[in-house]
């Protein structure tokens, strides 16, 4: 009797579970025959998905060899971390322009705040501390404001190739110099001196550390150990922890000499017209009453002007250091370049910005130097705030959206012969700019676009229009007059940088505006 019993209270338990196991079963395998299949992409590995067949040093070499495998679009697994590769300029900009109200987050980058660049708003999800802070950069440095900063532009390439004249072996910390007193004089009106100014060092010493610390495989390695930043010292594993506390140190100093310099020296400012970021906002800030808005509005300030530093340094001085590496292997656009140079103004006088419109084969170098040697390969990583559908694919809210901007330098229908520095590829038959400007891909795209681009553009025409008119490349020979042959090398984590290159550079026989440099010695 009792074993009865037993026996109908089993088939009532167990009656209702299997029913229910049975529904969920069939409604989990009925929504996995509807919903769309992800992108394609490699097989990924347990517990690592793909890191393992990724070059940590230079990734976008491998999502390039993937896209002819896969295509444009790969989906790929770093640790537990969804990520998206896009290797098309059109399919960025349908999903980061046309549907940007998915696509304008960040991800989480476990690295940003024990390394220090949770200061830099860049790396920011879309929030309204963002948008406080792109408010801020926009006011400063959009179009129509940014233009006040051309004739300090033009002195500052004037200085350069002072510099470059007079101690050209050093050509490289001359283009940093240059880069960091365009950004320090609208930033935080500070000039630089024109060697081993303390300033820059404080920079280039966060850039270094800060920027092989920051990429996305890293980021990825660190959310899935976070323990590693608990390492003891001298144990093995514990690098990751060591660089983040260096990157942080670093990344203070930046934040806080230059604003503080600035604080200092306001009452110095010439004019109201000529301000800087920093010091033009602090003015602002001192109408308002409520001391906590102060504080909130000192800490967003610090961000953007950080924020704005970073990203025209590393970006302006390594697109220089490209320019030279393209002039010295490719000297016969060099000399066209110059001779366009001469014949629209003359020997008098060196290049202003009136003068960029006359001047497309010089737009043109501009251009296919952005595009042969592209600075930030991969971008800054976005993700996906909801979940979407594309093409048929399925992409999961959170996953981490990569745009293979090297992948779009390198497309042969493109650009054929892509590894060939062509400015020509940039001119149709009668030698009018075309409608391709790599401008438009390597700033970044939809709402997280580079804030800056316009005035990082006029700092680099500057800067290139000033030296082709002004000096000659060309490679270095020993002492015994034979050129010295090397192999370029470049950075690698989050950014592509030449690193410096055995180079000559002297004076062109007929200098334009050689009073204007004179008066500058």
């Amino acid at each position: 009797m009792v074993s009865s019993v037993e026996g109908r209270l089993v088939i009532f338990v167990v009656f209702p579970i299997s029913f229910v196991v049975v529904t969920a079963l069939r409604r989990f395998i009925k929504n996995r025959q509807n919903k769309p299949s992800l992108p394609p992409g490699p097989v990924p590995i347990p517990l690592l998905g793909n890191i393992l067949s990724i070059d940590t040093k230079e990734p976008w070499l491998t999502y390039s060899q993937w896209h002819a495998v896969y295509g444009d679009l790969i989906f790929v697994r770093i640790l537990n971390q969804n990520a998206l590769v896009i290797n098309s300029q059109q399919t960025t900009q349908a999903l980061m322009d046309k549907r940007s109200s998915i696509y304008s987050d960040r991800p989480y980058l476990a690295t940003a705040e024990p390394c220090g660049w949770s200061i830099n708003f860049g790396f920011a999800r879309y929030s309204d501390e963002w948008r406080r802070c792109r408010r801020l950069f926009r006011q400063t440095f959009r179009p129509d404001s940014a233009i006040k900063f051309r004739p300090m532009q033009l002195r500052r390439a004037r200085e350069l190739i002072v510099n470059l004249i007079d101690d050209p072996q050093h050509y490289h910390r001359h283009f940093a110099t240059f880069t960091a007193s365009v950004g320090m004089s609208s930033i935080y009106d500070y000039q630089p001196s024109a060697r081993d100014d303390p300033m820059v060092q404080i920079m280039e010493n966060a850039l270094i550390i800060g920027l092989e610390m920051m990429t996305p495989e890293r980021a990825a390695l660190l959310n899935a150990f976070p323990f590693l930043l608990k390492m003891p010292d001298w144990c093995w594993g514990s690098s990751i922890k060591l660089g983040a506390r260096a990157s942080a140190k670093s990344m203070k100093e930046l934040v806080e000499v230059p604003f503080r310099y600035t604080q200092q020296h306001m009452d110095d400012s010439s004019s109201p017209g000529q301000l800087s970021m920093v010091a033009e906002n602090l003015r602002r800030m001192e109408k308002q009453q409520d001391e906590a808005s102060k504080l909130v509005f000192e800490t967003d300030l610090k961000k953007t002007a950080t924020t704005a530093m970073i990203g025209s340094y590393d970006t302006t001085r390594s697109t220089l250091m490209a320019f030279a590496l393209a002039m010295v292997s490719y000297p016969v656009v060099q000399r066209r370049a110059q001779a366009e140079i001469t014949s629209v103004i003359g020997k008098d006088r060196l290049p202003t910005f009136e003068d960029r419109a006359s001047l497309p084969y010089v737009e043109s170098v501009l251009r296919e130097t952005l595009r042969w040697q592209p600075i930030g390969p991969l971008g800054i990583p976005h993700a996906t705030s909801s979940d979407d559908i594309y093409d048929g694919y399925f992409i999961p809210k959170g996953t981490t959206i990569i745009s293979n901007i090297w992948g779009i330098t390198r497309d042969k229908n493109r650009y054929p012969d892509a590894s060939r520095f062509m400015p020509e590829r940039f001119l149709d038959a009668n030698g009018a700019l075309t409608d391709d400007d790599p401008a438009e891909y390597v700033f970044g795209s939809g709402r997280r676009v580079c804030p800056g681009r316009y005035t990082v553009d006029a700092t680099l025409w500057s800067a290139i229009a000033a030296m082709l008119a002004a000096v000659e490349f060309s490679f270095a020979k020993d002492d015994q007059g034979k050129v010295i042959d090397f192999t370029p090398q470049f950075t690698g984590g989050l950014t592509h940088s030449v690193l410096a290159f055995p180079c000559n550079i002297s004076l062109r026989s007929h200098i334009p505006g050689h009073s204007e440099l004179v008066d500058l010695r």
